[in-house]
């Protein structure tokens, strides 16, 4: 037996390099930034060293010349722009951390790469020894929407009617209700911290995040704080711990998928991007976006990620990223590319910058495998994407403004269908997947509840490793 146990092992290492990469998709939360309580919000000097931090790691997972899971066909050196399709909404935060990402994921190439002979004999170096350009998408369709980063409550960038009445619902909610009285002391309690920025009126639970967001951003940065004792680690972790149940409770309701409008645009940014990336046989393996938190939480409550873990309900730290692989064990050549049912999917996700948090995999849709043929995956994931604008616009109840003509095309489509038995164009023509609407962004997020009547703490373990502050989440041991 020990000696078979001994054959396998040493087979183990050459199963696994037979894997190849054939593409990847990355979803990708901002670096560390100024609280939301004074807009604008800005990136911060660590905030840059996060996302830099996870460029790194991706660097040196899937693009560098010794990468350990290195992407078929990728160029490691000089960036091939027609490789990567980058996007980030209209959002200064989101945009600089994509453009932070990028400057670790290709850094500068230096004077010998990075210089040009031109026709007449000359030498032209490129600037900043040698950095390269990449174009970060400004796109109005991502999960995310426009200046998200400065608002509070995000739900009100998505332009999704039904998405934003749903997630108001939650505020006149049983359970909304009960935790609103319920915690009322608590907030109390900790007025004299915040009493610059909000009032008696305003803290409260239904002001969780905010509250938490500027407290959390102050102990990061200020080097004094008013009333810093009344800022114990059980009350930071209490104020965490609300805010991630307000803020997903905002995000995703299993009885109403629309509130997680955002998950359902990211799901169908996803499987766009890795069919083109099948479809076009590699030439473009790398997508990449930065959204931000509330797209997580819906994404992860669409997908049963809490059934996994109950942490998956939490806010995503800071430079946070989930990432979905594309991976063969077939051969790839230049003649030889895999037949879909060659290929498979695999779901990994790092709370806080990779860099200090590695991504590990989880099994999605409520399965136990960690890695889906990809035509499962797709089944699975089609379930709740929303990619074209004719189900967008009706999914959220949307009939004027770019949904007009959605609307009558819709209505002409039903008319026409019901003379024809087949025929026409189908949803899937007339908004091709991947020309996203207007969407996106969206609500809020996620947590555990931990109070039982009053506000005793019930343990909750992060996603993230043990250590310093990262991210959104602060670890209460070391703040």
């Amino acid at each position: 037996m020990r000696s078979e146990l001994f054959v396998l092992s040493s087979l183990l290492p050459l199963l696994q390099a037979q894997e190849t990469i054939l593409g990847v998709y990355i979803f990708h939360r901002h670096g560390d930034r100024t609280s939301k309580s004074f807009a604008p919000t800005t990136l911060t000097d660590l905030g840059y060293y996060q996302v830099h931090g996870s460029g790194e790691y991706y660097r040196n997972r899937y693009i560098g010349s010794n990468a350990t899971s290195p992407i078929y066909g990728i160029s490691s050196s000089l960036v091939k722009n027609s490789q990567l399709s980058v996007e980030a909404p209209v959002d200064t935060v989101l945009q600089n951390s994509a453009a932070g990402f990028l400057q670790g994921l290709y850094p500068p190439v230096g004077t010998t790469l990075g210089t040009q002979t031109l026709a007449n004999g000359s030498k032209v170096q490129a600037p900043l020894n040698g950095y390269q350009l990449i174009p970060v998408n400004a796109v109005a369709s991502a999960s995310s929407g426009a200046n998200s980063e400065n608002s509070a409550w995000l739900q009100g960038q998505s332009g999704c009617a039904n998405a934003i009445t749903s997630s108001n619902s939650y505020f006149t909610s049983a359970e909304y209700l009960q935790k609103l009285n319920s915690t009322a002391a608590f907030y109390k309690s900790i007025l004299p911290v915040i009493n610059g920025t909000f009032t008696a009126t305003t803290d409260t639970f239904k002001n969780a995040y905010t509250v938490y967001d500027l407290i959390h951003v102050s102990m990061i940065h200020n080097t004094s704080i008013p009333s810093s004792d009344l800022l114990t680690n059980e009350t930071v972790f209490q104020l965490q711990t609300l805010a991630d149940n307000h803020e997903f409770n905002l995000a995703y309701n299993s009885s109403e998928p629309i509130r997680a409008i955002a998950g359902s645009t990211l799901a169908a940014q996803i499987l766009e991007q890795l069919n083109a990336t099948i479809t076009g046989k590699s030439k473009q393996q790398v997508g990449i976006q930065f959204g931000a938190y509330a797209s997580f939480l819906s994404f992860f409550g669409l997908a049963q990620l809490p059934q996994v873990s109950k942490n998956f309900t939490g806010i995503v730290d800071y430079a946070s990223s989930m990432t979905f692989e594309l991976v063969t064990n077939a051969t790839v050549t230049n003649t030889s590319y895999p037949t879909n049912d060659q290929i498979f999917v695999r779901f990994m996700f790092a709370n806080g910058t990779a860099s200090e948090n590695p991504l590990t995999t989880y099994p999605l849709f409520g399965r136990t495998e960690t890695t889906l043929p990809w035509t499962t995956f797709a089944d699975e994931i089609n379930k709740f994407a929303i990619g074209d604008q004719v189900t967008w616009c009706s999914k959220c109840g949307n009939s004027t403004g770019v949904c007009a003509s959605s609307t009558a095309t819709s209505t002409t489509t039903s008319s026409s269908s019901s003379k024809e038995s087949s025929g026409g164009m189908s949803k899937a023509v007339a908004g091709v997947i991947g020309a996203m609407v207007t969407l996106a962004i969206v609500l809020g997020l996620e947590a555990i509840v931990m109070l039982i009547g009053g506000l005793r703490l019930v343990n909750k373990k992060r996603l993230a490793s043990a250590g310093g502050v990262t991210g959104e989440g602060v670890n209460p041991t070391k703040a």
